[in-house]
């Protein structure tokens, strides 16, 4: 609270001087005076500082893409996507101490102190055995799973009293949704589950790669898996990566979220590009971070199914039909409403309904949802969908953008009725 507090201080002089300082014709930062960069650079050091639920926050933020928010703000929030401040080295002995035992170090031939990154919740260290296994140890933060629930009712603070997000969005229930899954992700022996399950559901799928867990090391605070190596997703972007390799590993990754909805039932729902790795040698994309899996119900799956079938198809009255059914249609909606959702409906399914190859790297898909979808929030509010949906459609859309980060172009078509209609 005291850190929230001194940012709001910071932002709320900023913006009186900016204020001041437009008054008097003088103007020496783009945007709005909230949205300065300046303050910006507040929001970010606040948030790494804080780690848990706040870290999250300025993950998803700043997943979102120049699209859905101010330039300026989202250059220095996609800082925190692999970054936050790094726990000092006593305290990362106190861990090993309290969850391996006085001795830890002999159980270690090499452990490497600096961290290979830090997210959310903890930090990755590179380690090999005493026995030669090359491990990547996950090591949580001290106090972070007890701190979670202050966490976010602060953050809801933050958000009521800067208004980074549009008033209408109901906090109210999506904050014990949000308290649960930073929980779940605190839980490195449900991860560890997660983890194994995934890797026997992608079985010998050669294109993607699952690290192994090892038990002997994992505990409820930290998490062994292989060292798996590889080069940031991002890196496809340049020039040494051909086009045909862009479009194979963007189909790769629209193939498995179509398979984790339809085939698996059970979906890593967290599309921060951090936990993408790209091996070239093999040319497969490699996962980290099974921290936020869910499973999902044969019931519900059908009538999302269906769902996508009707937006690909562009049948309007099978939407409203289902659109109820799902809970994005309350029924009382006015005829404006009702095209506004049919209108969104069709920009979700566009990718899968392109005749030919969708160049999603040259699309404004984006940005025309963005528009529409606060046209939903603020001028014929439709009603807020389901935390299980919010998780799907965010990971279906973080899949979106990374096949857009990275310039590749498919035809989604045989995708589609091999996984959607023939599932």
């Amino acid at each position: 609270m005291a850190r929230l507090g001194a940012m709001l201080a910071g932002i709320a002089g900023e913006t009186a001087l900016g204020a001041l300082r437009q008054a008097a014709g003088i103007r020496d930062e783009p945007g709005s005076l909230v949205f300065s960069r300046s303050n910006a650079r507040r929001l970010t050091e606040t948030l790494g500082g804080m780690r848990g639920a706040a870290m999250k926050l300025g993950q998803m933020l700043s997943l979102q893409g120049e699209d859905l928010l101010p330039p300026e703000f989202t250059e220095i929030l996609a800082e925190l996507r692999n970054q936050a401040h790094f726990m000092p080295r006593d305290q990362v002995v106190a861990v090993l101490e309290a969850e391996f035992g006085p001795g830890w170090e002999r159980r270690f031939e090499l452990f490497d102190f600096e961290p290979l990154a830090a997210a959310s919740i903890g930090q990755v260290h590179g380690a090999r055995t005493a026995d030669g296994r090359e491990l990547a140890l996950k090591i949580q933060y001290p106090g972070v799973e007890q701190s979670i629930d202050s966490d976010v009712d602060n953050l809801a603070l933050l958000l009521r009293v800067t208004r980074l997000l549009p008033p209408q969005i109901d906090y109210e229930a999506l904050i014990p949704e949000l308290k649960q899954e930073l929980h779940r992700e605190a839980d490195y022996c449900r991860e560890a589950d997660n983890t194994e399950k995934y890797a026997e559901l992608i079985g010998s799928d050669r294109g993607i790669l699952v690290p192994r867990v090892h038990r002997d090391f994992s505990t409820l605070r930290i998490l062994a898996t292989d060292r798996l190596y590889g080069r940031p997703i991002e890196d496809l972007r340049s020039p040494e990566h051909s086009d045909a390799t862009r479009d194979r590993v963007g189909e790769r990754l629209l193939r498995l979220v179509l398979r984790e909805l339809f085939e698996f039932r059970f979906m890593q729902t967290d599309p921060n590009f951090a936990n993408y790795l790209f091996d070239p040698g093999n040319e497969r994309i490699v996962l980290l971070d099974f921290g936020a899996a869910r499973r999902f119900g044969g019931r519900f799956l059908r009538d999302y199914r269906a769902f996508l079938i009707s937006g690909v198809e562009e049948d309007e009255a099978a939407l409203l039909e289902v659109g109820t059914e799902l809970g994005f249609l309350s029924g009382d909606e006015s005829a404006e409403a009702r095209r506004l959702y049919l209108d969104l409906c069709g920009l979700f399914a566009e990718p899968l309904r392109f005749p030919g190859r969708y160049r999603f790297g040259d699309s404004d898909l984006t940005r025309r949802v963005r528009d529409r979808g606060f046209e939903a929030l603020i001028e014929n509010p439709l009603p807020q969908p389901s935390p299980e949906i919010l998780f799907i459609h965010r990971k279906l859309i973080g899949s979106f953008l990374l096949c857009a980060h990275i310039g590749a172009s498919l035809d989604c078509r045989p995708l589609y009725r091999e996984l959607v209609v023939g599932a």
